[in-house]
């Protein structure tokens, strides 16, 4: 099988060829192609890459080239993991909304738009040009923002699924709490991406979630930026980007006074081409870990094996078309939640009643959603300002208005459309 990825000069692409080499039964991958405009960065990735495979005993192939179709014919599954604008774009949505003492934050809030903005069109293109070289291809989204790049991707059609490593970073944690196999355990996550609960932790059938809270709630809370006790009051656990939305008042002061995570992974990223340029290193560097994307290649792995048809249907953490599981959403709204996969897609399974302080979260950051969705596809100064308007992170006129204009001025090299507004 060929499996490609679309941005393999990512200093992620080898997290995920680890996964590849480590993996001894299943994926029967032959090639790997990376695909990237970047050619001097790719050369350092994809030798490295070669280095990790041939030191595992594994025998695929590493391909790299700048030219898409070329890299995508006779793939698979093609996986998205782009960063358009670099790690320079990724600084500007970290700072720009401290303007107005909003969160700067990459994936949610006013830094999300940008990156939305930025990324749909080009993520829309690159699928269109995928169908027409290697239609029958599934495309595993995970491109920040998962949730509304994956909804663009649906929109259009394509056979997509939006994949994120929060469910599975928590499965971890989990385990090693309980002190059990990953593996053993299932959880009832629900949310959308970057926005989600974990309101079931069950392990052989039963739910250990009320003794993790009761027992482990302080140890969690360290990971996710939450109080133990406001956790135990709530009753589940949300994920780490709830931080943002739970505590904004307190991340933003912290926003002021430390430097953006942006400024911080462009340090790692250029310690981490280092090592991959370094002949002698021929295992995945522990620096790796602070690049972020924890377990990323043993979720990906996972999902394409299931969507490949390996081993008949599997249960995943997927973001999906809603259809009708959760009730208060559109239909074609994109959720974040267990699903059956198979090499037919993934179909939602269903999700107990969401408790109402979740529900009108969820529900507030889908409308958003959308309008940001609209913006990326359609354009505009003022469906940007809209859709700035409707997130609960912004919610303020004044304050939308200031930060679309700034927006559109930050990203006005990306935006065909705001060429002339600016």
């Amino acid at each position: 099988m060929k499996l490609t990825v679309v941005g393999g000069g990512s200093t992620y692409t080898p997290e995920l060829v680890d996964g590849i080499a480590g993996r001894r039964v299943g994926l029967a991958v032959d090639e790997i192609a990376l695909v990237d405009p970047d050619l001097a960065r790719l050369e350092v990735v994809g030798a490295f890459s070669r280095r990790l495979l041939a030191h595992a005993g594994h025998p695929a192939r590493v391909t790299t080239t700048d030219d898409l179709e070329r890299g995508v014919d006779g793939a698979s599954a093609v996986l998205l993991q782009l960063r358009v604008g670099g790690q320079a774009a990724r600084a500007s949505d970290e700072t720009f909304p401290l303007v107005c003492d909003c969160v700067g934050q990459e994936t949610t809030g006013a830094g999300g738009l940008a990156k939305a903005l930025r990324t749909v069109p080009v993520v829309l293109d690159i699928a269109r040009r995928v169908r027409e070289v290697a239609g029958d291809a599934w495309i595993v989204n995970f491109t920040n923002p998962v949730g509304i790049v994956t909804r663009a991707l649906l929109a259009e059609g394509h056979r997509a699924v939006g994949l994120c490593n929060v469910a599975i970073t928590f499965q971890r944690w989990t385990a090693a709490l309980l002190g059990v196999e990953p593996g053993s355990v299932r959880l009832e996550h629900v949310g959308l991406n970057h926005l989600s609960w974990e309101t079931g932790v069950f392990v052989d059938g039963v739910d250990r979630l009320p003794e993790l809270l009761a027992r482990h709630a302080d140890a969690l809370g360290e990971h996710i930026g939450l109080p133990g006790s406001f956790m135990r009051r709530l009753g589940m656990v949300p994920s780490y980007y709830l931080k943002y939305f739970y505590d904004h008042d307190e991340v933003v002061r912290k926003q002021h006074t430390e430097p953006p995570r942006a400024e911080v992974v462009a340090g790692v990223e250029k310690e981490l081409l280092d090592l991959y340029g370094d002949v002698a290193v021929v295992t995945k560097p522990a620096q790796l870990a602070q690049r972020g994307g924890a377990y990323y290649s043993e979720a990906a792995v996972q999902l394409v094996h299931a969507l490949t048809g390996g081993m008949g249907a599997e249960q995943h953490v997927v973001n999906v078309r809603n259809g009708g599981t959760l009730p208060f959403l559109p239909a074609d709204a994109v959720i974040e939640v267990p699903a059956v996969v198979d090499g037919s897609g993934a179909t939602p399974l269903p999700v107990p009643p969401v408790p109402p302080s979740a529900a009108g979260l969820i529900a507030h950051v889908t409308s958003y959603e959308h309008l940001a969705l609209d913006a990326a596809v359609r354009g505009g100064r003022d469906r940007v300002a809209d859709a700035l308007l409707a997130h609960p992170l912004v919610g303020q006129y004044a304050l939308a208005e200031r930060l679309a204009d700034e927006l559109v001025a930050r990203n006005a090299d990306f935006l065909p459309w705001a060429k002339g507004s600016v």
